[in-house]
């Protein structure tokens, strides 16, 4: 993988993170209307094409003529990891950079963004045998890959959660193939983003409004025909084990059509898994180094003015940026603030 690109030494990126629905993507967009950005989606889920309503996926006429990459990129049966996803995106960093724009890589897919900036070890290719087998086995015996994890590779059987059944047979499809624990494989040399100086933005908002959010938010996507979406996408042809319909929201969805749940216990376990979620997300993200935490949501005016300041302030190292600084923060063109 060729991480700089062409990109030039240096280059600014903008990476914005934090949990799910505390708004990202609104803090992007205003951004985007001071600084001349172009943004990267960093949502595994946003990646698929036809899941619109449960992913809060911002419609094109949204979109403020701002440029949007990495959205409606996959079909719904297609397996996209975080490897596959940093292959894609460091190509596209340089050329947004070489058109004098910045990179905003937004989204709460912490590993995705791990990959992009930090690489990942070389590991084995997929094996779609053995995945095939390690699925069947986890369905006819739950709970048995992680069991089995555990004895070949405890360090990474603690990290994984019981439930996370793609990163369990990822973990055991690198320790059959290489006869290694995927944990001893994390220590070798990764392949890292070179030719950029990443600037972290994390969004933390008070915890109780958030839920109140989310809460909301899949009510909305239920009352805005998240089921009938999951109906559509199942009439193209495409398997309910397919991989974009594992996501919250839509995997409750698809328990209604299968006869499983009723509408209002799929909001409801909806509701609370995506709490959960946003929980782990916060978690991840306190863990990764380097982020500077704003608190408050994405939308609130006051809380994008300091980013702004902030990120003005960031460009001033970048000789071929450093005008946009002023011109785009007025409080930094008498030097007043630096």
């Amino acid at each position: 993988m060729r991480p700089d690109c062409g990109a030039p030494p240096e280059a600014p990126l903008v990476a914005i993170v934090g949990p799910t629905g505390s708004g990202k993507s609104e803090l992007a967009l205003a951004l985007a209307e001071l600084f001349p950005a172009e943004i990267v989606n960093c949502d595994s889920v946003q990646l698929y094409r036809y899941l619109d309503i449960g992913t809060a996926k911002l419609a094109v006429e949204r979109r403020r003529d701002i440029p949007h990459h990495m959205i409606d990129v996959a079909l719904p049966d297609e397996p996209m990891s975080a490897g596959d996803y940093a292959r894609r995106v460091r190509p596209l960093l340089g050329e947004i950079v070489t058109r004098g724009r910045i990179p905003f890589v937004v989204g709460g897919t912490g590993f995705y963004l791990r990959a992009l900036l930090d690489g990942l070890f070389r590991g084995p290719g997929r094996d779609p045998a053995l995945r095939a087998r390690l699925l069947e086995r986890e369905r006819r015996r739950p709970g048995s890959l992680h069991r089995i994890l555990a004895r070949l590779d405890p360090a990474s059987a603690a990290r994984i959660h019981p439930h996370d059944v793609n990163k369990l047979i990822r973990a055991l499809e690198v320790c059959l193939l290489t006869r290694r624990p995927l944990s001893s494989l994390w220590g070798e040399g990764r392949d890292r983003l070179t030719g950029f100086r990443p600037l972290k933005i994390g969004l933390d908002p008070p915890r109780p409004l958030l839920y109140a959010r989310l809460e909301a938010r899949c009510r909305a996507m239920f009352e805005a025909g998240l089921i009938d979406e999951v109906r559509r996408i199942l009439a193209m042809g495409y398997p309910p084990t397919s991989k974009a319909l594992e996501a919250l929201g839509y995997r409750q969805a698809l328990e209604v059509l299968r006869g499983r749940l009723e509408p209002d216990e799929a909001l409801r376990l909806a509701q609370r898994e995506t709490r959960r979620y946003a929980k782990r997300q916060w978690t991840w993200f306190r863990r990764e180094p380097g982020i500077e935490w704003f608190a408050g949501f994405g939308d609130e005016p006051e809380l994008a003015r300091a980013v702004a300041s902030r990120l003005s302030l960031y460009l001033t190292g970048f000789p071929g940026f450093a005008r946009l600084a002023a011109s785009a923060d007025p409080t930094l063109e008498d030097g007043s603030r630096r």
